[in-house]
């Protein structure tokens, strides 16, 4: 399949974690970018890709491209990843699950819609995958961990076996999880923390 003949995709949000999923959306090669929506007026292209316009422009787009992605990072709370993932749905995109190639995901994992799985992530078997989640790169998934809707498990972090993740938290960088725990909702687990939770 050549370039010009993939779905084209927009991408919502235009930020470092838009040139992150642009790299890996370009190696996954399942999609065609058709450009990105952000509302920093002083922004015109990301990684080469235009800007397409703000938040306004999604219906008159919706006429001829069918999928977008939210690329909006999230750290303190999932609360915009949220909002634009509504607005998204409510034009009637599909969201795609978009897995890098060099990251390993199970045959008997489970992936959400909307959902990333960035460079040299690791999703074992029996893992569940919430909706419109960051799995960062070189993230570990453990065997039977859940990780619920809007969910950014940071850069070299460790679920480990069993573990339960609930919505819209926020996992640092290289914090590691004692296995059979489980967190709060919008919870924040510092990066490099050793991560106890409530046992389940």
């Amino acid at each position: 399949m050549t370039t010009s003949s993939l779905p084209e995709l927009i991408l919502i949000g235009g930020g470092g974690h838009c040139a992150a999923c642009i790299d890996v959306i370009e190696l996954a090669g399942q999609f065609r970018i058709a450009g990105i929506i952000d509302t920093n007026p002083a922004r015109n292209n990301v990684c080469g890709y235009p800007v397409l316009g703000n938040d306004n422009v999604l219906g008159e787009l919706r006429k001829r491209i069918g999928h977008a992605f939210i690329t909006l990072g999230q750290i303190n709370d999932a609360a915009l990843r949220m909002r634009l993932t509504e607005l998204v749905q409510s034009h009637d995109y599909a969201m795609p699950v978009v897995i890098s190639p060099r990251a390993y995901v199970s045959r008997h994992a489970k992936v959400g819609a909307g959902s990333i799985i960035m460079h040299d992530a690791l999703v074992n078997a029996r893992a569940v995958i919430g909706r419109n989640c960051i799995i960062n790169s070189k993230a570990l998934i453990e065997h039977d961990a859940v990780i619920e809707d809007y969910c950014h498990i940071s850069t070299g972090a460790v679920i480990n076996g069993g573990v339960h993740i609930r919505r819209e938290t926020f996992f640092g960088s290289n914090a590691t999880s004692k296995e059979m725990t489980m967190s709060g909702e919008h919870d924040f687990i510092r990066a490099g923390s050793l991560f106890t939770g409530e046992r389940k």
